[in-house]
């Protein structure tokens, strides 16, 4: 059995460690907003290359207290790619703003930044660029529009922790960004998590206030907020991961590159890279007309496989004023895709087998 990924066994590398974070943080008696927090976000923030860092509770929450932060609201528009998980959208709604869907490119999943301009209207106030399945998004072309129209750029960085561009790790990309440390992404808590971060300490310290119920002084509250923090204990284990991130995301591009380079079959598309710093390969997502089929195939094979996702944002019940949208390239990706193992933990057996039998089906 090749599992989809063995969060188990990622972990056990580390039980020592986390046990001893786990007794010392029992034993301090402070369990939220303490000393690991404060440590945490000096650590990732360095590793970012940013100024500040801000622990939330999930990486929904990121993306909603930095909207929440910039100060947008009913009438603003956010452009987002049409094609990323339902959260980036959710965020923009949450916070009464109106999600403008772009298509994305074929090749790399990411959005088209070659379409972004025509979107662009009086009531656009940010661009939200998702670094899909741990691709960084091509920026350039971002940056010169954001400056042309004095937009502010919003990453959602959930997938992809350590992903460069031109020098630069994401999250150092853009105005501020946001990054969920769920257990199955490349730095990943024993529960869930999230954090903010960016080099504008303004809008850094209203974003700690408002996922401290709005406030920064306790029982004084300048803005109406939420409950959403890092709790300690999963700031503990994140400090023991982060150290094994870069090391954790080069197995990764060791593994992509042996699927790349062995798999061959007409009947699967695989997925492009810009460079190889610029993909941590959250996810090795393949396409192909016979999904099903291939999927089928690979179970009775003895490997796991996952859809991310079936179905695209705008053809939700949760969003039916958009259903009637037409976004052809979006539902092509989203009927095609199919995510094959990869993980940190993958040996060379189990990635030779996925090879195998991917080659090995016959469509």
């Amino acid at each position: 059995m090749v599992p989809f990924l063995d969060v188990k066994a990622i972990n056990e590398r580390f039980s020592a460690e986390l046990e001893s974070a786990f007794s010392e943080v029992l034993q301090s008696g402070w369990y939220v907003l303490g000393e690991q927090n404060k440590a945490f976000e000096r650590e990732f923030s360095a590793y970012c290359g940013v100024k500040h860092c801000v622990g939330c509770a999930n990486g929904l929450d990121a993306l909603r207290l930095a909207i929440k932060a910039l100060g947008f609201g009913a009438g603003d528009e956010i452009i987002v790619p049409a094609n990323t998980y339902i959260a980036s959208i959710l965020a923009i709604t949450d916070n009464l703003c109106t999600p403008v869907l772009v298509e994305p490119n074929l090749e790399t999943y990411n959005i088209d930044v070659n379409l972004i301009e025509s979107h662009i209207t009086p009531k656009t106030k940010a661009i939200l660029v998702v670094h899909l399945y741990g691709q960084a998004v091509d920026m350039q072309k971002v940056w010169e529009l954001a400056q042309k129209y004095h937009l502010k750029i919003i990453e959602d960085s959930a997938q992809a922790h350590g992903a460069i561009y031109q020098s630069k790790r994401v999250g150092s990309l853009g105005d501020v960004s946001g990054f969920s440390f769920f257990p199955g992404k490349n730095l990943g808590a024993l529960g869930d998590g999230g954090c903010v971060v960016s080099n504008d300490e303004a809008l850094i310290q209203k974003v700690r206030a408002l996922g401290n119920y709005g406030s920064h002084i306790k029982y004084e509250n300048l803005y109406a907020g939420l409950n959403s923090r890092l709790d300690e204990i999963q700031v503990a284990f994140l400090r023991i991961k982060l150290k094994a991130l870069d090391e954790d995301n080069k197995r990764r591009q060791e593994i992509a590159r042996m699927y790349r380079e062995h798999i061959y079959n007409e009947h699967v598309i695989l997925p492009q890279c810009v460079s190889e710093e610029s993909h941590v390969w959250h996810l090795f997502v393949v396409r192909s007309a016979q999904r099903e089929r291939l999927q089928e195939h690979l179970r009775q094979s003895g490997i796991q496989t996952l859809i991310h996702y079936p179905i695209p944002p705008h053809k939700q019940q949760a969003y039916k004023q958009y259903n009637h949208l037409s976004l052809p390239i979006t539902e092509r990706i989203h009927k095609e895709v199919l995510s094959l193992p990869i993980s940190p933990v993958m040996s060379e057996e189990q990635v030779s087998v996925v090879i195998e039998s991917v080659n090995a089906f016959r469509g």
